[in-house]
């Protein structure tokens, strides 16, 4: 076996990508910190139970196992940081007020989530805990939009749904746990036949809300159309209300909205969003309300925010300009290592020359050369390679 083959959707970042995540990370962080937000930095290994706590059925099969060898107990490498953000607010920080925490880190999947994805993704999010309002929806919502602004890709749209839609109209049916999973199945696919299938025994007012839901996507109408097809049910009313109540507050934004769209539904307890930007065919971030994730940390706190994959995000932004480094010679000559250093202060990158290079110097990165000339130290375009 070749020693340098890397596992299946495993993969290096090169100079020039590896530069472009920093870039990413480095402003994006910076724009969090600017709206309040605290950088955290959970461990990368955590005991199972507390790794997947909270965080339902989705982490489950995209978490790398492992046995602790120092306690014998079952670690795993996290898949998601949400929920250890989660844990921080919940049993570390222990704030009465609000929090607003960052982060960004690699995570690791047992499995790509598709054929495309890598297994290996950093995650940058950002959540808010504290405050049930809606006030902290449209803050998080703004923030992401603000982060594909800054990352130069934009915002298309960014859809809005309801996890409350789909549990009232399940809790209504009276589905038991295997079929209520099998109808979210059919849902996420839109999958017509599936429901059609599934709903058989199910009240006909009930029944034609669910094969309505996957049709309930589009501009802010679709919400009338929705409060038209539904039943009339208090918990529907009101997942209604605050996705209207979210269109007013985000009129400025390209908000748009699919009822149907119900990922990470195990978890999230209330409004949940997608942001499209760029060429991506796919959502560049997800997020939503989370309020019970904490509860099973010892403190229930209501809890909403987004993550993205800075890979994903890299991918569809340009390669920055980086300036060429500066090849300087002369190492040991007097004024040497000043010049060097004056270079350095002014943020140029600069190279010191060793004997016996074998390469090019343009391979290297550099443009320029740091020369003695007539008793003076001065930058010249670089000659040859």
């Amino acid at each position: 076996m070749l020693r340098w083959v890397l596992p299946e959707y495993i993969q290096d970042a090169l100079p020039a990508e590896a530069a472009k995540l920093e870039d990413l990370r480095r402003r994006l962080l910076d724009a969090f910190r600017l709206n309040g937000y605290q950088l955290v930095a959970p461990p990368l290994l955590e005991y199972l139970e507390s790794l997947l706590t909270g965080a339902g059925q989705d982490l489950q099969l995209k978490t790398l196992k492992l046995v602790d060898q120092l306690s014998g107990r079952t670690m795993g490498v996290r898949a998601d940081i949400t929920t250890q953000v989660a844990r921080i607010d919940a049993h570390l920080l222990n704030r009465r007020g609000v929090a607003r925490l960052c982060y960004c880190g690699t995570v690791a999947h047992a499995v790509p989530s598709s054929l495309t994805a890598t297994r290996e993704p950093l995650q940058l999010g950002a959540e808010l805990y504290g405050h049930a309002g809606l006030e902290a929806d449209a803050e998080v919502i703004r923030l992401l939009a603000e982060t594909l602004t800054i990352a130069g890709v934009g915002t298309s749209r960014i859809d809005l749904g309801h996890v409350g839609l789909f549990r009232a109209l399940s809790r209504k049916a009276g589905l038991a746990a295997d079929r209520e999973e099998a109808l979210f199945d059919c849902l996420q696919s839109k999958d017509l036949p599936g429901l059609h299938d599934l709903l058989g025994d199910v009240s006909a007012d009930v029944r034609a809300g669910l094969f309505a839901l996957p049709t309930l996507y589009g501009a802010a109408d679709v919400l009338t159309k929705a409060r038209a097809v539904l039943p009339d049910d208090v918990e529907i009313r009101a997942a209604l209300d605050d996705l209207q109540q979210l269109a007013t507050d985000l009129a400025d934004l390209p908000v748009s909205f699919d009822l149907a769209d119900l990922r990470g539904y195990h978890y999230h307890s209330g409004v949940v969003f997608a942001a499209y930007g760029g060429n991506s065919p796919v959502a560049l971030a997800l997020g939503g309300r989370y309020d019970s994730v904490g509860r099973a940390f010892g403190r229930g706190r209501p809890a909403t925010g987004f993550s993205l994959d800075l890979r994903d995000l890299a991918a569809q932004v340009a390669d920055p300009l980086m300036p060429g480094a500066i090849l300087a010679s002369g190492s040991g000559v007097a004024g040497f290592n000043e010049a060097v250093a004056r270079l350095r202060e002014a943020g140029e990158n600069v190279v010191i020359e060793l004997p016996g290079h074998g390469g090019t110097w343009r391979e290297a990165g550099c443009d320029r050369h740091l020369v003695l000339r007539g008793g003076a130290w001065q930058v010249e375009p670089l000659q040859g390679e």
